[in-house]
């Protein structure tokens, strides 16, 4: 795995360089904001027409993640589908391709704001999980204790000789961390904005979505 690992909860988790989190003790993989679907979306509402290639793009990532870990559980931290007529909409094909990442496996989709979770798809539809000390959910509560979530889409601005350079990224204090969007059509929040901002401890970090990740002081 191309990643960053980090202590967490007295875990060893690992920030992969796709924006999903590996959770190798226990097997889990977990990702969040996949928003598969955007494209045909954005077009059934009289929006920009974007090329429809997010969703395969997305499940061939998910897919390398996958082979990669041998994940037995997979957490979708909420809004996988841009809502639930795009997730009615996907194609056949693409709809047998994300039944075959799913078979053999422990799936959970936990509820978004976007969705509430593709229920024909099977799997297992929550609007929070457990598992060990970690709490996993779409949007963080102020005042949860190591609590894993995504929403967001965190970015973060960081310098360098030449320029300054922005990478989604992973939010990561004492108690919480704050997951990157996984989807490819998927836009992103500056780490420095006042939501972000509030709910970072002051020692927070930000592991970049680089190669390979790279891991710095919460921008702010």
């Amino acid at each position: 795995m191309n990643g960053c690992s980090f202590t967490f909860a007295g875990l060893q988790l690992e920030a992969v360089r796709s924006g999903a989190l590996w959770w190798e003790a226990e097997g889990l993989l977990c990702v969040s904001d996949l928003h598969l679907g955007k494209s045909e979306r954005m077009a059934r509402r009289g929006g920009p027409m974007l090329p429809p290639y997010e969703v395969r793009d997305t499940l061939i990532r998910l897919e390398d993640d996958l082979t990669a870990t041998a994940a037995q559980t997979v957490i979708c931290l909420g809004d996988s589908f841009d809502d639930l007529a795009a997730a009615g909409a996907l194609s056949d094909e693409m709809t047998a391709w994300l039944a075959t990442l799913m078979a053999g496996r422990r799936w959970i989709w936990i509820e978004g704001n976007h969705d509430a979770g593709p229920v024909d798809l099977g799997g297992t539809h929550l609007s929070s999980f457990r598992a060990g000390p970690l709490s996993f959910r779409h949007i963080a509560e102020p005042g949860e204790k190591y609590e894993i979530s995504g929403h967001y889409h965190p970015k973060a601005k960081v310098p360098t000789r030449a320029r300054h350079v922005t990478r989604p990224c992973f939010l990561i204090d004492e108690m919480r961390v704050i997951m990157p969007a996984y989807g490819t059509y998927t836009g992103g929040l500056h780490s420095h904005d006042a939501a972000l901002a509030g709910l970072m401890g002051p020692g927070a970090t930000a592991i970049l979505l680089s190669d390979p990740p790279v891991r710095v002081p919460m921008p702010r």
